[in-house]
């Protein structure tokens, strides 16, 4: 009965994720991943949502100081810093501000979702560099992102084979780049927790087409 129940919670659960990104789950009849692969997302989320949570207690402050936002989104769970609060500016270096933040990400990152994997990306406003000597926006968010993985790693103990970092430079903006507020807003440091399970383009199986989320 406990196995059932669990199976209906799975596909509930899946349902009502699928439902709200306009996807569709395809379970091919006879295949016992599938039904797997729905206890394993079920779980997922489960995971993420209490990590979430976690993080909003921990980070309480700077969340009201507008410094850190949370969010779950179709990537995963993605933690945002204000470039402000992480970096001086045009600088890459953390400033010593920076370290408690980072670490009470990594102790929940490392005690709550110690199989998730770890994307950071960096992002910039569309100010093109002129006195800081970085070539472009590119190396900067880049730099960036750097500089945040080896905290992670290096000060954090985040294993090194969970953690991956890019730079978008001024290209994936979040708002808009025409007001003081919009730039501050773009220019940002993001750190996703990733699920190993993620949806299905409709007309897919579970069994053929779940991957990482990126």
């Amino acid at each position: 009965m406990s196995r059932r129940m669990g199976i209906l919670r799975g596909i509930l659960v899946l349902f009502l994720v699928f439902s709200l990104t306009g996807c569709t789950v395809v379970l091919q009849k006879g295949r016992r991943t599938d039904i797997d692969r729905i206890d394993e997302l079920s779980w997922e989320l489960d995971q993420l949502s209490q990590t979430k949570k976690l993080l909003e207690e921990r980070l309480k402050q700077e969340i009201a100081d507008k410094e850190v936002r949370l969010e779950m989104a179709e990537r995963g769970l993605v933690i945002t810093f204000v470039a402000e609060i992480l970096f001086d500016s045009g600088k890459a270096k953390l400033r010593k501000e920076a370290f408690s933040v980072l670490s009470k990400v990594a102790r929940v990152i490392n005690e709550n979702v110690p199989d998730m994997d770890i994307g950071i990306e960096g992002h910039t406003d569309n100010i093109p560099i002129r006195f800081s000597g970085w070539k472009s926006n590119w190396e900067l968010s880049s730099a960036r992102a750097m500089s945040v993985l080896h905290y992670l790693v290096d000060e954090s103990s985040v294993a090194p084979t969970r953690v991956t970092a890019i730079g978008a430079g001024e290209y994936r903006p979040m708002a808009s780049n025409d007001t003081k507020e919009g730039r501050q807003f773009n220019r940002r440091v993001e750190v996703i927790i990733l699920p190993k399970t993620t949806k299905v383009k409709s007309g897919e199986s579970v069994e053929g087409e779940l991957e990482n989320l990126k």
